[in-house]
């Protein structure tokens, strides 16, 4: 896959994603939210895979910036979840990048249905969710 545009990027902006150490691409030209993460050693279980709350995080941001696509450009607009369910399909060890990507599969005006799927560098499905996402006006977050 080729790196996406820089300027589509977003880099270390919450405390999640400083300390996971994933990006987020909201350049898709779908409005897919996508973000992708290098495995390093201290993203795995003590099974050495992947760990699932990591798994999980990454499909969880995703969707969410799938959310956020649908009203705002640069994906920042807050769409909180509601509900997750994930699904571990394959386990993937370090060395490899993982990538998350969202879809929007239904809901309305504040309330989106959203999926997501986490494959490997070589396209092998890792773990897959679904999830109803809120869309939450910034004012009502402090």
């Amino acid at each position: 896959m080729p790196p996406p545009e820089t300027d589509s990027l977003i880099h270390d902006e919450t405390g999640t994603q400083t300390l996971i150490g994933y990006v987020v691409d909201v350049g898709d030209p779908d409005g897919r939210g996508r973000c992708w993460l290098d495995i390093g050693p201290q993203h795995t279980n003590r099974h050495g895979v992947l760990h699932g709350g990591i798994a999980t995080a990454l499909l969880d941001n995703a969707s969410g910036t799938t959310g956020s696509l649908t009203v705002d450009a640069t994906g920042k607009a807050p769409f909180l979840t509601v509900t997750l369910t994930t699904q571990f399909i394959a386990p993937v060890s370090a060395g490899k990048r993982v990538t998350a990507m969202g879809r929007v599969t239904g809901g309305g005006r504040s309330i989106l249905y959203i999926a997501a799927d986490l494959v490997d560098e070589d396209g092998r499905l890792i773990a897959s969710s679904t999830g109803v996402f809120k869309r939450v006006p910034k004012e009502r977050l402090t």
